[in-house]
């Protein structure tokens, strides 16, 4: 989706007492100045709740089998949670990767309203986190590693601290336990793509007119048009297959994340936190609060920007076989 940017040279590993965990820097890294500041919502949010429940969607997801597993598909499994607009074929590719290097069968999941899973009117962590933790119940897994990036690391998020005995460990992509105001390019992604369900078009070229001037990069737009549903006709009209209403009216909450008290929820087992350096989601600011909610965090850099996977898959992948192979 985004072109891979150069490796990093190295890293260097220092104390981060301060923070309760360890932080290892990347080279070439931007400095924290160059980041928005982003700190937790001074509005109150109530605490995520397990005693009313939520109605959940079974999700899709794609099974990466390694060439030589160590053990069953359903004994340490990985779980692999794509973003705001992304779907699990986005994640194919480090998905495979960490399947043959660690040996360990992976799940890419589909998370509701997005790629082939179901539609709900809900869309909120809470939700999402539920239905992550019904997709590991009934497929049997056992202690598996979450994933996530961007939103899809905010529902890892929410289900290490909602049911903390379900998972083994997790890794967060670019995303804080905070919450934080979404940037506006998303609400005019909505708006573009809705022109493009009105204008019942029916080739990508057509599309990517109607949406250049909602978003001048071609990369982002290619990745918004994935989500177009191409028949086998060519005559036939391509719509949008995620719901954009619903996703609309849950932007004001998507910034948000469902815990406030790291007293009341704590996810004591491992965690790595991975940021890009010329992200602004992962400041220095909001590390403290890392470290109350996931008081055994890593923190790793890797020189890119929000699309870490994307955009420095090297430097990802080896980030978390490393700390993946250190719990082993």
């Amino acid at each position: 989706m985004i072109s891979k940017l150069p490796q990093p040279a190295g890293a260097v590993r220092q104390a981060c007492s301060a923070c309760f965990g360890r932080h290892t820097p990347m080279l070439s890294s931007a400095s924290s100045a160059a980041r928005r500041m982003l700190r937790p919502s001074a509005t109150a949010t109530a605490p995520m709740s397990t005693s009313a429940p939520i109605p959940t969607v079974p999700l899709a997801f794609d099974l990466h089998k390694p060439a030589k597993p160590v053990a069953d598909r359903q004994t340490s499994p990985i779980i692999v949670m794509h973003g705001l607009f992304g779907s699990k074929k986005n994640n194919r590719s480090i998905s495979k990767m960490l399947a043959r290097d660690l040996g360990r069968h992976v799940f890419a999941l589909d998370l509701r309203n997005h790629g082939e899973s179901p539609h709900h009117g809900r869309h909120d962590y809470s939700a999402m986190a539920a239905d992550v933790g019904d997709f590991i119940r009934q497929h049997g897994l056992k202690q598996p590693t979450l994933i996530g990036h961007s939103m899809g690391a905010k529902t890892a998020m929410a289900v290490a601290l909602r049911e903390p005995d379900l998972i083994a460990d997790l890794v967060s992509v670019d995303n804080a336990p905070v919450d934080v105001r979404l940037e506006s390019d998303f609400a005019r992604y909505i708006q573009g793509m809705k022109k493009i369900d009105d204008a019942e078009v029916t080739r990508q070229a057509d599309a990517d007119k109607i949406l250049e001037p909602y978003e001048k990069s071609l990369v982002i737009r290619q990745f918004l048009l994935g989500n177009l549903h191409r028949p086998e006709s060519e005559s036939a009209t391509q719509k949008f297959r995620v719901p954009l209403d619903i996703l609309g009216k849950a932007l004001d909450h998507l910034g948000d994340f469902p815990v406030r008290d790291p007293s009341a929820a704590r996810f004591t087992k491992p965690a790595l936190f991975v940021r890009g350096t010329r992200s602004k989601y992962v400041p220095d600011e909001v590390i403290p609060v890392i470290g109350q909610f996931f008081p055994r965090f890593e923190l790793v850099d890797v020189d890119s920007g929000h699309w870490v996977i994307s955009e420095n898959p090297e430097a990802f992948r080896q980030a978390v076989v490393k700390f993946l192979e250190s719990k082993d």
